[in-house]
């Protein structure tokens, strides 16, 4: 076999394509939608070589659209999850042996289909199956997953080339393991890409993996699973299973081979699956490794020299794309009294622009909440700040579910700090804003910092420099994304790796080398040249 040391294509992020009317790519998703929406589907578990169909047959609707029917997923059980767990550990030997530079060609083929013939299907997948956006679509299920596994070669490139120094008459030298085991690999509804790299980053590393995709994001998961066979994935190196988290954690958390969770979804949720770790420790094989990203409550801090037009853009953005429903979208905001009045006109004019229905419509800038149990959330949240003496409704309020799940975009003022809208994730499109005095930017801030036990993403609005630099210094763990002068979402992997501390998970931060540093388990090796043959020092000699 021949060996070199390789490079890679260099990294760079996908561009994003506008959809602009008349476009290629416009033309290319309006068929793409046309088509999915005139057949039905039905989506197997993938386990090893198989595709598993059982008679538990669930239905796949658009949140915007329930009452029409994309297609069904085939619910599995514990005897499949049993069977996954099988598949994997008998893909373990040959894929973790594998060659690195096969591994990456895999994942580098993938990433080019996406790009490519597959960019239409995926983004038609997203728009439908969970009510985003042709522009939301695209920065999601074509560029940021694109991003993930074109960059994550890169990375794990860096990885390898890592090397410890070597003393004379010694070579030493660290080989990157894959964990000895499985890894489970939990994946959430808003975002494509995070369903398609939370499997695949270890999965490059040399692991096998269970996946499970939450059940309101299967129609675009079974495209990624058929981007990843056409591109070569070896059977039983990723398996998803379509179970209840609970029906999958009672065969996984109890399995010795176990070696490590790679999860986003609630803290709730996570901080359960690190007990019942934590409760079966002595059974595991090796001390797993627990990677999370979580919940937010994601803030913007405007100071009194903020530009109001974009403070109220940023808002706008931050709080009602993809109606709310993202990790980082703006919350929850507090803007000084000198730029209230402007900032809420400048906002109200843009929410008398913005339009709401279904994706298929380009026009529309709000789509569906994604699904009924969300829906009503939100809406007790509205209703509850209605009736509240404590708030004021400055904009929308209003909510339908007799066709899709249908919130309009809501802002709500809190006249005080501890309002519950200001505390609590909604995930959903409502922003709460407080106004306070502009001359206690200073006291405000221990407030926003204390306010919610979520550090993921925040951001701050300023043209006052020592301002900026105050926010950034003393907000330093209430974010693990900060950005100045710009909303608080958008990550870019590679530019911005994303992830937040306290109760937004373990900050591993998917988009960079870090997060896949938790993917191995490094072993050491010293290689003596010339063995000595005494077993004496010098020192003990005599005179």
């Amino acid at each position: 076999m021949s060996i070199g040391i390789f490079n890679v294509p260099a990294p760079k992020n996908e561009p994003v394509k506008s959809y602009a009317p008349g476009s290629p790519e416009r033309s290319e998703l309006k068929k793409a939608l046309a088509a999915a929406r005139s057949r039905t589907i039905e989506v197997p578990q993938y386990i090893g070589s198989e595709e598993v169909y059982s008679q538990n047959k669930k239905t796949i609707s658009p949140p915007h659209d329930h009452q029409h029917v994309l297609g069904y997923f085939h619910e599995g059980n514990q005897e499949d999850v049993t069977k996954a767990i099988d598949a994997a550990l008998g893909a373990r030997e040959a894929w973790g042996s594998l060659a690195w530079e096969q591994r990456a060609a895999i994942f580098l083929k993938a990433a080019d289909l996406i790009a490519g013939p597959y960019r239409a299907e995926m983004n038609a997948a997203t728009m439908l199956g969970q009510s985003k956006n042709a522009y939301q679509a695209e920065i999601d299920s074509a560029c940021e997953i694109i991003d993930f596994l074109r960059l994550n070669v890169n990375f794990m490139r860096d990885i390898y080339q890592q090397q410890p120094i070597s003393s004379d008459g010694v070579w030493n030298r660290m080989e990157y393991r894959p964990l000895e085991g499985f890894i489970f690999a939990i994946t959430p509804f808003n975002f494509t890409a995070i369903a398609g790299n939370l499997p695949a980053a270890p999965a490059l590393m040399g692991n096998v993996v269970i996946w499970k995709p939450a059940f309101s994001q299967v129609y675009s998961a079974n495209v990624i699973m058929k981007v990843f066979k056409e591109a070569g994935l070896p059977d039983g190196v990723i398996n998803m299973i379509l179970v209840d988290g609970p029906v999958a954690g009672d065969v996984i958390f109890k399995h010795s081979e176990f070696a490590g969770v790679h999860f986003t979804g609630s803290t709730k949720v996570f901080q359960t699956i690190w007990k019942t770790i934590g409760d079966n420790i002595g059974s595991y094989r090796s001390f797993p490794r627990i990677v999370g990203e979580t919940g937010g409550k994601d803030f913007v801090l405007a100071h009194k020299s903020a530009d109001p037009k974009a403070l109220a853009t940023g808002l706008v953005r931050g709080a009602f794309e993809y109606q709310g429903q993202k990790c980082s979208a703006a919350s929850r905001a507090y803007i000084p009294s000198n730029l209230w009045e402007e900032t809420k006109r400048l906002m109200l004019e843009d929410l008398a622009e913005i339009k709401m229905g279904g994706v298929e419509d380009f026009s529309n800038f709000v789509n569906a909440v994604i699904d009924e149990k969300s829906f009503d959330k939100i809406a007790s949240y509205i209703t509850n700040a209605k009736e509240s003496e404590d708030t004021e409704i400055i904009a929308g309020g209003d909510f339908d579910k007799s066709k899709g799940y249908f919130v309009k975009p809501t802002i709500i003022r809190a006249l005080k700090t501890d309002y519950i809208t200001l505390c609590e994730e909604i995930f959903g499109p409502v922003l709460t804003i407080y106004v306070y005095d502009e001359d206690e930017f200073e006291k405000i801030i221990p407030i926003i910092d204390a306010t919610s036990p979520y550090a993921l993403t925040g951001a701050v609005f300023a043209s006052d420099r020592y301002s900026i630099e105050y926010a950034t210094r003393h907000l330093v763990n209430a974010a693990g994304n900060f950005y100045i002068n710009d909303k608080p979402t958008g990550a870019v992997v590679g530019q911005q790796p994303f992830g937040g501390a306290r109760a937004s998970g373990t900050n591993d931060k998917a988009g960079s080398i870090l997060n896949l540093l938790r993917w191995v388990s490094p072993r050491a090796i010293k290689e003596t040249l010339v063995s000595p043959l005494d077993y004496k020092y010098p020192f003990v000699l005599g005179e």
